[in-house]
């Protein structure tokens, strides 16, 4: 991911819905090195932002409805919630959560794309989003699997103005030609019940050394360590709560 910083239209954040927040603690500081904090005051909910350093990375969060997938969640940023919501559902999507404030951080939107991959907004106040992204630990690409992609282009083009570099086998999302992201195909590789969802990849020092680190910490390797042709390298991996997430070699880009 090309991209150093959140900016409108681009990933700001990502945050795990998990079933045992004490166990995802245990399980990201094992493999990233993540220091979890988790919000003390009660309408928080136990939110838990992940630090590496000073920097805030990534939020781990309990289940707020019973219908919540164990799963992580991507956020784009905007300027404008509000309008962003409306943009979504002139667009063909839905909207499931808010516009609503989150104290003075910031403003949230969760939504549905036509496809049925469910993403978040957010407008930024006193929280602009994660404060480091690329290097080992953090935020380094974003990929939606979908089963109509060409409904899934002309979406977050319509809704988010991004930029398509696509190939005969993938296609790049960017914001001036600064690609954060991707979208795959599901086709025949997912089974029928796996719906179109959004990944995180985390960048790390050494895929198959994290890919090890997951296994022994009670995870699970989905997708084995791969090098992708004049690409990076990559793992997908589940942690034990059931979430997957990506990995690709930090200084390497999608």
């Amino acid at each position: 991911m090309k991209l150093d910083k959140p900016v409108t239209g681009g990933p700001c954040w990502t945050e795990l819905g998990t079933g045992d927040l004490e166990g995802a603690k245990r399980f990201y500081a094992d493999l990233f090195g993540w220091r979890p904090e988790t919000d003390r005051r009660p309408e928080a909910g136990g939110y838990t932002v992940a630090h590496l350093g000073d920097a805030a990375v990534a939020a781990l969060s309990p289940l707020y409805q019973e219908s919540q997938p164990v799963a992580w969640n991507v956020s784009f940023a905007v300027p404008d919630a509000d309008d962003a919501a409306r943009r979504v559902a002139e667009a063909g999507g839905t909207v499931v959560v808010g516009p609503m404030d989150v104290f003075d951080a910031g403003r949230f939107v969760v939504a549905f794309d036509p496809t049925g991959a469910a993403f978040q907004m957010w407008q930024a106040r006193a929280f602009p989003g994660a404060g480091l992204f690329n290097a080992p630990g953090t935020l380094g690409w974003v990929e939606l699997a979908t089963r109509a992609t060409e409904r899934a282009r002309d979406f977050y083009t319509t809704v988010f103005g991004w930029s398509v570099n696509a190939s005969q086998w993938y296609t790049q999302w960017g914001i001036e030609g600064l690609d954060f992201g991707g979208m795959a195909d599901m086709g025949d590789r997912f089974p029928p019940e796996v719906p179109p969802h959004w990944l995180p990849y985390f960048a790390a020092d050494d895929v198959d050394a994290a890919a090890g680190v997951a296994e022994r910490a009670g995870g699970a390797v989905v997708v084995p360590p791969a090098s992708v042709p004049d690409g990076p390298r990559i793992a997908v991996l589940r942690d034990p709560q059931g979430a997957s997430f990506g990995v690709y070699r930090a200084g390497e880009e999608g």
